[in-house]
C-alpha cells in the first residue's frame, strides 16, 4: 500500500485529539484502536497505517495487539452484526445449531459480510446472559433462549431498518 492511501482516510477531529491526548500514556494503543473501531466499525488498513504513523510504533505491533483481541475486527462487518454466544452455557444448550442455521438462512460463513452489506455472523465467548441460553446479539439487542426456528423472523425484524 503507498503511503498516498495514509492521507486517504480522514480520521475525526474527535478521534486525532484522542489520539493526541493518549500518544504519551501507558497502554495507549488498546485505547487508541478502540476509538478507531468505534469511529470505523472496524480498524481499517489505512487507519492501522496512520495511527503507526501517529504514534511511531511499527504496523507489526499494531497488528499484533489488534489480532490478539478478539475484540478488534479488521474486516468490516455487516450493518447489522449478529454474535451468537459460544460459551459453556450457550454452547452447550445449541449455540452452533444457531451458528449453523444462520449462516444456512444467510448464505455466508462466519465472519463473512452477504452480499448486500446487511448481516454478518461472528461467535463471541460469552456475554453474560447463561441464564438465557442460547444467546444471540444482533446491535445492541440481546436476544435469549433463542431456537432455530425463530431466527427467520429475528432477520425479518432487522433487515428492514
Amino acid at each position: 500500500m503507498s503511503v498516498n492511501a495514509i492521507a486517504d482516510i480522514e480520521f475525526s477531529s474527535e478521534l486525532t485529539d484522542f489520539i493526541t491526548e493518549w500518544k504519551e500514556k501507558p497502554g495507549n494503543l488498546i485505547m487508541i484502536l478502540h476509538k478507531v473501531q468505534q469511529e470505523f466499525g472496524f480498524i481499517p488498513r489505512e487507519a492501522a497505517m496512520k495511527v503507526s504513523e501517529l504514534l511511531d510504533v511499527p504496523l507489526a505491533k499494531i497488528y499484533g495487539v489488534a489480532t490478539f483481541y478478539h475484540f478488534f475486527k479488521l474486516k468490516k462487518p455487516g450493518k447489522h452484526n449478529i454474535q451468537v454466544c459460544m460459551g459453556t452455557a450457550c454452547y452447550l444448550k445449541g449455540g452452533q445449531d444457531l451458528v449453523e442455521e444462520l449462516q444456512s438462512l444467510l448464505g455466508v460463513e462466519l465472519e463473512e459480510v452477504t452480499d448486500d452489506g446487511e448481516f454478518s455472523i461472528e461467535t463471541v465467548r460469552c456475554v453474560g446472559c447463561c441464564g438465557l441460553a442460547p444467546v444471540m446479539v444482533v446491535g445492541d439487542e440481546v436476544f435469549g433462549k433463542v431456537e432455530k426456528q425463530q431466527l427467520p423472523e429475528i432477520i425479518a425484524k432487522f433487515r428492514n431498518r
